[in-house]
């Protein structure tokens, strides 16, 4: 577990350990997006498959990561997980900032979940015309996906993904329960060792909305840019 120096604290730079927080917490963000969006993707189009198979599995997996609290899920990880591994992979993980790495396995399923459901009404809201017009002219049901359903679902898709985005930012301070060094975890280490109450969680509530307010900015550039069209 991520250890501090309150040697440094007592002399004022405690700034420093709420900044680290603040990294991690965006690295969370980041690492986490850039796996979740590929790995949802492939879950909504398991669920969209021919093939029952992959359509229940799809199923159950979004609706088994959906309906537990994220919570129990970064506990899982950290505490429960590493238990099913041999001993020296156990002893590796826990030497290697493994509070990092569970935290970005348990937000990645349940990011996953929630944005594969958005990816999966995008693609059900492309025309079915299209499809079908896509298979007349010789397409395959993978080629039909690449070049005419993902490009128009993607950009359907957006919004919510951002909104899924300012989600995860705020989902990332649960992983202060498995004592990842993040914003929240780093907050408290500073109240506890200095008693500045405000200084350390004004810092902490300041970056999440600074933060939450330029993903939400983010998603009003897009959508004036690229505003709905009516179907």
């Amino acid at each position: 577990m991520p250890t501090f120096d309150l040697a440094l604290l007592t002399r004022g730079h405690y700034h420093d350990l709420l900044l680290a927080g603040l990294t991690l917490s965006l690295e969370l963000l980041v690492i986490t997006l850039v796996l979740a969006l590929p790995f949802s993707l492939l879950i909504a189009l398991a669920r969209l498959s021919p093939w029952p198979v992959l359509r229940w599995a799809g199923f159950g997996l979004v609706e088994g990561v959906r309906n537990v609290p994220l919570l129990a899920q970064m506990l899982f990880w950290y505490f429960g997980a590493p238990e099913l591994l041999p001993d020296a992979s156990r002893e590796w993980l826990y030497g290697h900032n493994f509070e990092a790495i569970a935290a970005v396995v348990a937000l990645l399923f349940y990011t996953s979940a929630f944005l594969s459901e958005d990816i999966r009404s995008g693609i059900r809201a492309v025309p079915q015309v299209q499809t079908e017009a896509a298979r007349a002219l010789g397409l395959g049901y993978l080629a039909t996906l690449r070049l005419v359903v993902l490009p128009q679902a993607l950009r359907i898709t957006v919004p919510p993904l951002i909104s899924q985005t300012l989600n995860l930012w705020k989902n990332t301070s649960i992983a202060t329960v498995i004592g990842t060094a993040e914003l929240m975890y780093q907050a408290g280490q500073v109240e506890s060792a200095t008693f500045r109450s405000i200084e350390a969680f004004s810092f902490a509530t300041a970056s999440y909305l600074i933060v939450s307010l330029l993903i939400t900015g983010l998603s009003a550039l897009y959508q004036h840019h690229f505003p709905a069209r009516s179907a």
